[in-house]
């Protein structure tokens, strides 16, 4: 609760909770993918399954099929739905806004950033131990 309240402090922003803007990411990041090739079309839908994580454990953690509901999850987003979430209490997919479950901006964006970091310096360091060999 106090990470909330420092995150609300330092930037003051919400946005939709429910997995909902990870799952927007995945898909802009796999369409973007679509216009690459080799290497960076791989990296670029990587990182987008990645961020379907989120949504996938939220399922699982409200005793949801996870497989189906990040599948409906996919297809609302697809549609258009930008704010369509994972509904806890409903057990369904819903405008999560309308329905006030919301989160910092900063938290995302903060994970995000964190994320690639990470692996900017795991491929740094692979890159450093191919050298080597």
């Amino acid at each position: 609760a106090l990470c909330v309240i420092r995150c609300l402090v330092k930037k003051r922003a919400l946005i939709a909770g429910g997995g909902a803007p990870e799952t927007e990411l995945s898909l802009q990041l796999n369409d973007y993918a679509n216009t690459l090739t080799g290497m960076e079309q791989y990296c670029f839908r990587a990182f987008a399954e990645a961020l379907e994580v989120i949504p996938i454990t939220l399922a699982e953690n409200a005793g949801l099929n996870p497989i189906a509901t990040v599948t409906e999850l996919r297809n609302r987003h697809a549609e258009g739905e930008k704010t369509a979430g994972i509904n806890v209490r409903k057990g369904a997919i819903t405008n999560i806004l309308e329905e006030n479950v919301v989160q910092p901006l900063l938290v995302s964006t903060s994970a995000i950033h964190l994320a690639t970091e990470t692996v900017k310096s795991i491929m740094k360091i692979d890159d450093i131990v191919n050298c080597a060999r």
